[in-house]
């Protein structure tokens, strides 16, 4: 696989043997998130608001390292794991992205993530999925074996986030297959204009919050963070898994 990197307008992309962008970083802003999919994945940050959450984080996949900066700065108490399959996307990402020194609460772990999920014995409170080879196949990462894995070593308070990345493809089976794991404790947000789908699946407390809460909620975090989730929010407003104005989980 050959690992590209290209620029324009003030942002560098991230490619794999071809034009698909595997990742992005504007380099006036390298810790801000540039593509709106990865934004759409902070949305955990809502549904979990206590600040102290994610005590510990699982990132599969690391591309430009956007979801990995962003938690690296702005959770900083958070202990952070990334499972990476391929050694030179981890040397690219230093090189072109600001990837982070490993540091005691920061490590990187080259190898497979549905092998990592099968025989880790750490739970987490945060698992981020967004692993594709250079054809958009997710593998192993999208199976009913890889989310039960990922469902028993989730916390109390756990939370499973993937990119499902639809536009080839109906998430539904995916979605059906996270439900199965989380009994029933799963639900894919509206596709982004990109065309990414992100899912979320739960574990221990339940999720209910009205959509009101949750734009106060995204507020705090804009002002804490510059993270703007409040076009996530407008866009769950009259959505079916939203009536009453409530998402629960």
């Amino acid at each position: 696989m050959e690992i590209l990197v290209s620029e324009s307008a003030g942002v560098r992309y991230l490619h794999f043997s071809s034009d698909w962008i595997q990742g992005a970083m504007r380099v006036a802003r390298p810790y801000a998130l540039e593509l709106d999919y990865t934004r759409e994945m902070m949305a955990g940050l809502l549904l979990r608001p206590d600040p102290a959450w994610p005590r510990r984080a699982l990132l599969i996949g690391l591309g430009a390292a956007s979801l990995t900066k962003f938690l690296h700065r702005h959770r900083p108490e958070s202990k952070l794991t990334v499972v990476e399959i391929e050694p030179a996307v981890v040397a690219t990402a230093r090189q072109h992205f600001k990837l982070p020194d490993e540091d005691p609460r920061f490590n990187i772990v080259i190898g497979d993530g549905a092998d990592f999920v099968a025989g880790s014995k750490k739970k987490f409170d945060l698992i981020m999925v967004d692993g594709f080879d250079d054809k958009a196949r997710t593998g192993m990462l999208d199976t009913a074996p890889f989310y039960a894995n990922c469902s028993a070593l989730l916390s109390d308070d756990g939370l499973l986030v993937t990119n499902l990345l639809s536009r080839s493809k109906s998430v539904l089976r995916s979605v059906e297959r996270l439900a199965t794991a989380f009994g029933g404790r799963a639900l894919a947000f509206p596709s982004c204009d990109s065309g990414n789908t992100v899912a979320f699946a739960a574990t221990g407390d339940s999720i209910d919050f009205r959509l009101s809460d949750l734009r106060a909620t995204a507020r705090v975090l804009k002002n804490e963070t510059g993270l703007n989730l409040l076009p996530t929010i407008m866009r769950l407003e009259g959505w079916h898994a939203c009536m009453g104005s409530r998402l629960v989980l």
